[in-house]
């Protein structure tokens, strides 16, 4: 009798973990199984709090996740410097300094550059530099008074005395750290003028402009939903993005080999 009473315990058990099994998906509440952020959220006001933005007069510009579960990515900005800390998800702790992820599968090898898509940048009061029919065409995002851009400059024109099929469109993004860089953009893009950008770039003063364009708030506005944060950013016709300056070998080999 004893033996039929543990028999029939053990049949009932095993019964419910099979329903348990079978039907756990129709009880199954949100959790955070999935996207980390789908439970772990925060704003720039509270970032910004928690970072004593105001205290060190700073400005939050980005808040993404990090490539590491577990910790945000912040981008600042303080005067005319741009800089990232991490933050972990439960608000407590502040990673500083030079911080790089790399899967362990990769190391040794440089990492893939990220890919936007090019059919939504309208280059059509873009400034040229080269051929506009040209077989390669190679956009760049550049800041007038970024140092970086004017040394890149110099290594377009050394390719451009090389090579006839590539062209350069220069789309003129003015960061906020160079206070008169929005107008300069403003006066070359009015005058369509390649050669105010190369005086700009030389440090040279150039005028006030003189119509009323759209065009460099939409690059701004642009910039950001592609994912651009800085100058120079070179876009190879398949939409790899490079972010900053490299020199003329560099940029070549990137664009006759993109794997």
């Amino acid at each position: 009798m004893r033996l039929k009473s543990i028999l029939t315990v053990l049949l009932l058990v095993l019964a419910l973990a099979a329903f348990s099994a079978d039907h756990a998906g129709a009880f199954q509440g949100k959790g955070c199984g999935g996207e980390c952020m789908d439970c772990h959220t925060i704003t720039k006001a509270e970032a910004g709090k928690l970072l004593k933005t105001d205290k060190f007069k700073a400005k939050i510009i980005d808040i993404r996740m990090s490539p590491v579960k577990g910790l945000w990515e912040v981008e600042l900005s303080r005067g005319d410097k741009l800089f990232k800390v991490y933050m972990d998800f439960g608000k407590k702790y502040l990673v500083e300094g030079a911080v790089a992820f790399t899967p362990l599968g990769k190391i040794g090898e440089p990492p893939p550059l990220k890919k936007i898509d090019v059919s939504r940048i309208p280059l059509d009061k873009a400034i040229v530099f080269g051929d506009p029919e040209a077989r390669f065409k190679i956009i760049v995002f550049d800041d007038p008074d970024c140092p970086y851009c004017a040394k890149l400059h110099e290594e377009v024109k050394l390719i451009l005395k090389k090579r006839k099929d590539v062209a350069f469109f220069i789309k003129l993004y003015p960061l906020p750290i160079h206070p008169k860089a929005y107008a300069k953009s403003k006066t070359i893009v009015c005058e369509n003028s390649p050669k105010l950008l190369e005086e700009a770039f030389a440090g040279k003063s150039i005028p006030e402009p003189k119509c009323a364009t759209t065009e460099i708030d939409d690059n701004i506005k642009l910039a950001g939903e592609l994912g651009i944060t800085g100058t120079p950013g070179i876009i190879f016709p398949d939409g790899r993005l490079l972010p900053g300056y490299v020199p003329a070998n560099v940029l070549l080999d990137l664009l006759d080999n993109p794997q």
